[in-house]
């Protein structure tokens, strides 16, 4: 891995080869008024978007174009489509492509849909994951649910992963450089598990455990004076173990593609020593996101607010708040994974989405957001660095309105780059 350049620009950029998505396996029923009354009311006796039965029935995904391509013989009108409990609404993304800091590439990003009871009453629960592997030894599977039992009584979330992650460091603060990083090689294991209860009008409560172990960390670049200087970063190996409590407010019914919605959560986690953390230390993390629709079209208008606390003790420096280690690893498009890390981090972002087409099947989104980390050690918030961009969305599954998101975006110093999610970024 020695030699590799430094400063690199960009998160990592997938070439599509191929786009899979895959049909639902939907039961059809002839009772169109059932599937009409069913889409109706939504979750807590919530009215549920009242266009959802419009894109099911009148719009067209990528699989309805490769049928028509192909001369596929068509499905049972859509208009009559129930869904039921059980029936997965799978999306696929098949892609390869390269990057200088990761070589060659191939990924599979999966995303499916389901629900657990009868629609009028449970929110779609999803499970994603996006298995990676390079020519430069990385390779990385991150598995994230969000499951919700009958009547939305328990929401289960869910964020496993594991990496073996050679990739570059910047240090701490929002002053670091691109020409001033380290390449650290390490392997990475992620366990989080959360259990809420919904306590009425779309507030769910409940606890945790999260588990962080880095290990097998080797420095394989010349010394970063940044890196360096903060505490234990010639360690070998670390685990940050510890409780969570979560509060949330979500009134989404679809987290593939949100409308007309509010979501706001706060999670404090307290590590010790206790549950096998190196050492004791605490965080919070608050999140909220805003979603407008705006005219007669698809058109929609989101924020995002994503912050992370730390504090109470020394923090292993790969646990730290740092850019594009949310939960999808979505924030900061512009900047490559890592550019920017400190003791906390406050982001905001805002984005337009579009309709392109009348028949659901393309949209585009502007997109445009800003991000803050204090230095090292004064603990002082002195910059703000911004990122901006434009982007493509593809429906891959109109029955769980699921898109393929293609972005690009700029950050400051040059930074720039083409950026791939499947479900929009927030």
């Amino acid at each position: 891995m020695k030699g590799i350049k430094k400063g690199i620009l960009y998160k990592r950029v997938q070439v599509i080869a191929f786009i899979a998505a895959t049909s639902p396996f939907v039961q059809v029923s002839a009772q169109d008024k059932q599937a009409k009354d069913t889409l109706s009311v939504g979750p807590a006796g919530h009215k549920k978007d009242s266009l959802q039965l419009r894109r099911i029935t009148h719009q067209e995904d990528a699989m309805d174009i490769v049928k028509k391509v192909f001369k596929a013989k068509k499905d049972v009108k859509a208009d009559s489509a129930n869904l039921q409990p059980g029936v997965l609404y799978p999306s696929i993304l098949p892609a390869i492509g390269y990057t200088v800091v990761n070589g060659g590439t191939a990924t599979v990003g999966v995303n499916i849909s389901f629900y657990t009871d009868s629609i009028n009453t449970t929110n779609l629960s999803t499970i994603s994951a996006s298995p990676l592997v390079s020519l430069l030894h990385q390779f990385t599977l991150p598995i994230i649910s969000s499951v919700f039992t009958k009547n939305n009584k328990i929401n289960f979330l869910g964020d496993w992963r594991y990496y073996k992650y050679p990739s570059f460091t910047y240090g701490l603060g929002g002053y670091t450089s691109l020409n001033n990083a380290d390449l650290i090689d390490y392997s990475y294991i992620k366990f989080n598990q959360e259990v809420l209860y919904h306590l009425g009008h779309d507030v769910y409560a409940g606890i945790g455990y999260d588990f962080e172990y880095h290990f097998n960390m080797v420095n394989d670049g010349p010394d970063n004076a940044s890196y360096e200087a903060y505490p234990n970063t010639n360690l070998s190996q670390t685990t940050s173990s510890g409780f969570v409590a979560h509060i949330k407010y979500d009134s989404r019914t679809n987290t593939n593609n949100p409308r007309e919605a509010a979501f706001g959560s706060i999670i404090y986690r307290y590590n010790t020593p206790l549950l096998g953390s190196n050492n004791e230390w605490q965080s919070v993390q608050i999140e909220m996101r805003k979603y407008f629709k705006v005219g007669n079209r698809e058109n929609v208008l989101a924020f995002w607010s994503w912050n992370e606390f730390t504090y109470g003790g020394t923090v292993p420096y790969f646990d730290l708040p740092s850019t594009g280690w949310d939960t999808y690893a979505n924030s900061g498009r512009g900047y490559i994974q890592g550019r920017y890390r400190g003791s906390s981090l406050a982001y905001l972002e805002g984005e337009y989405r579009f309709q392109i087409t009348n028949n659901g099947l393309l949209g585009g989104v502007v997109f445009l957001n800003g991000e803050t980390v204090p230095e090292y050690p004064s603990n002082k918030f002195e910059t703000i660095n911004t990122g901006e961009g434009i982007g493509l969305r593809i429906k891959m599954n109109r029955y769980s309105d699921t898109n393929l998101c293609i972005d690009y975006a700029f950050g400051n110093g040059g930074s720039q780059g083409i950026f791939f999610n499947l479900g929009e970024v927030f």
